[in-house]
């Protein structure tokens, strides 16, 4: 019974990091950027002759804004180059079309220190499946997979966002990403990974330039 609660799997991916970004546009597709650190890692350990087959699992929430729009980009990694087994769910979810990432695309978060109306707001919300609930493109490379949330499509979302912000320097938040699991033979559930953004400077926002990229462009 899907409706029971069962103890989760051990995380899937390692986090790599979080980059927060600040452009006069919307970030598109993050890691085709000549100048994304997380790649450029990766391309300069090959140039210097590793052999070095990660995949990177990335996140980026867009937040935007009357001038400014920020990107909170969360890494994931792993030495495997296929992530997990074929025919696990993370591997359908990562070769699988749009609809079928939008049907199961969730996460799960927690505010572990914050002022009492961002954890009221934010507790009623607290496992959403993105893909339902906002606008999400998926970028596929062929050591990667980027999902761009747009928060800005949901009028609900944009809001709870803002006012986290608004105190966020006073605000510890724990976010999980899940594939969930709609079959019994798909369970347990387990994290692609989880991430604690604690007490961020807005100020503290990398600039960069908007760039126009491609859909689906890899390297």
């Amino acid at each position: 019974d899907l409706s029971q609660s069962m103890p989760a799997g051990d995380y899937l991916l390692s986090p790599a990091g979080m980059d927060w970004l600040k452009s006069a546009a919307k970030l598109d597709h993050v890691l085709s950027r000549a100048d994304n650190r997380v790649m450029h890692a990766l391309r300069r350990c090959q140039t210097l002759g590793r052999s070095l087959k990660s995949f990177v699992f990335a996140v980026n929430l867009q937040i935007p804004g009357a001038k400014e729009h920020h990107s909170a980009v969360f890494y994931f990694a792993t030495e495997e180059p296929d992530p997990v087994r074929t025919g696990s769910l993370l591997n359908r979810f990562v070769h699988g079309d749009d609809a079928f990432r939008n049907q199961r695309f969730k996460l799960v978060n927690r505010i572990a220190k914050g002022p009492w109306i961002v954890k009221k707001a934010v507790g009623s919300h607290s496992a959403c499946l993105l893909g339902k609930a906002l606008n999400c493109a998926y970028y596929k490379g062929s050591n990667y997979l980027e999902i761009d949330v747009d928060i800005g499509s949901s009028a609900i979302a944009n809001a709870i966002l803002h006012l986290a912000l608004g105190c966020v320097t006073t605000v510890t938040i724990d976010m999980g990403f899940v594939v969930e699991a709609q079959a019994e033979d798909e369970l347990p559930e387990r994290l692609i990974g989880a991430i604690r953004v604690c007490q961020m400077e807005m100020a503290s926002a990398t600039v960069v330039e908007a760039l126009h990229v491609p859909r689906g462009v890899g390297w």
